[in-house]
């Protein structure tokens, strides 16, 4: 099955090759956009274009959009709605669900991605700490999006030190309260535990060093959806660094987002989304990126912004 998607061109992107600005706007690689405009899946205003067109800001561009499920390299879903994104003998990247937790923590009992990856059969590596056995990077319970978990101890070894070297490309789609200004941006401001709310964090002179990159993508009315790079990894941290910018993730109660927009839009959680994960395979290192389409509670919730623009 497929969909026609309809996306305005941000300012942002203006004079942008279309594989390019497509990329950007969808979180795809750019490979990938490419072949969306080969395959006659893109239009600009109407009219079938070429990858190397240029956009312009505020024309349309309409993409037909593969369903989701058809696209999953290894079509396995477990339970909650955890899906399998890839499989090899040394690592598996799941799409998380929202209502899901990286791994066992004090204070949540509910399902995990750790939990769930044992009950169906798949031995992870043992390093780090038993509760989170395999896990080289986390994401939070109200975030979706995509995580690798290492099943050998080499693998678990090479894709630590990644994260560490921050050699790892982390994309996240975020829709913030708001216009930011300027549309892009560095935040470089340290992150660390709040000094009156336990399970909050926050910016404080004594965190640690946290540093996000964020572009604009869509400017509308109420809000704006952002790609944001992470070098670094913090607890909550797009969260926070939006937060101190007075520009909450839409929906993030958590970190100041205004309730009624929440509720206006269907939304019980934070917008925020790991559009996109790749790093150097630990074994071959060759270089390998996955994709996560926006999940169906996000994807209403932009679109009644969009159309509100």
């Amino acid at each position: 099955m497929t969909g026609w998607r309809s996306l305005p061109v941000p300012d942002g992107l203006d004079g942008d090759r279309l594989d390019s600005a497509l990329a950007r706007l969808l979180g795809l690689s750019r490979t990938r956009a490419a072949g969306l405009v080969a395959a006659g899946g893109v239009r600009i205003d109407g009219l079938v274009p070429a990858k190397s067109d240029r956009v312009q800001a505020g024309s349309w561009l309409e993409v037909e959009m593969p369903d989701a499920r058809a696209e999953v390299e290894v079509a396995a879903e477990l339970a909650d709605g955890l899906r399998i994104v890839h499989d090899d003998a040394d690592l598996v990247v799941v799409d998380k669900p929202v209502g899901v937790a990286a791994h066992p923590s004090p204070g949540w009992g509910g399902p995990t991605v750790v939990g769930h990856l044992a009950a169906a059969g798949y031995r992870v590596a043992t390093s780090g700490a038993a509760e989170r056995q395999g896990v080289v990077h986390r994401l939070d319970v109200g975030t979706s999006g995509l995580m690798v978990v290492a099943k050998s101890e080499r693998a678990y070894s090479v894709l630590k030190q990644a994260f560490r070297d921050r050699t790892v490309d982390k994309v996240y789609h975020a829709l913030v309260q708001g216009r930011l200004d300027p549309l892009r941006g560095i935040i470089d401001a340290p992150v660390g535990r709040h000094p009156r709310h336990e399970h909050r964090w926050a910016v404080v002179a004594a965190g640690k060093a946290s540093v996000t990159h964020y572009e604009t993508l869509e400017a509308h009315r109420w809000a704006s959806l952002v790609q944001v790079h992470l070098e670094t990894g913090r607890t909550h941290q797009i969260r926070v660094h939006m937060s101190a910018l007075r520009h909450p993730c839409v929906g993030d109660l958590m970190y100041g987002a205004d309730p009624l927009l929440a509720d206006r839009l269907g939304l019980s959680r934070q917008w925020l989304h790991a559009t996109r994960l790749g790093f150097d395979h630990p074994t071959t290192s060759e270089p390998v990126a996955f994709e996560s389409p926006h999940p169906p509670d996000l994807a209403s919730a932009l679109e009644q912004v969009r159309e509100q623009a």
